[in-house]
């Protein structure tokens, strides 16, 4: 099994590469849905309801559980990092 290194708080690390693919598109799946919720919240806020920030919580709380929305986030971030890496071994030749 190929390993590769990850380097998480300062510490290196040997992972297989499969796992550390993983971690990378669970991150990105994790940093879209962070981007949505400050989206949600802040058009919440700029719409000058009182309840904003608890109608954009359950409004993102919806759209996190939407498996097609979950799908779509997950997909893309495999196509990205795959082609992140493809490309990058493209261009050492």
């Amino acid at each position: 099994m190929e390993t590769t290194i990850l380097v998480l708080a300062g510490k290196k690390l040997k992972v297989p590469r499969l796992l550390k693919r993983a971690l990378q598109v669970a991150v990105s799946v994790g940093l879209t849905l962070l981007v949505v919720l400050v989206i949600q919240v802040g058009d919440g806020l700029l719409s000058g309801k009182a309840s904003s920030v608890q109608t954009a919580m359950s409004n993102w709380l919806a759209y996190v559980r939407r498996p097609d929305m979950l799908a779509i986030i997950t997909l893309t971030a495999i196509v990205t990092v795959l082609f992140v890496y493809w490309h990058r071994d493209q261009e050492r030749e």
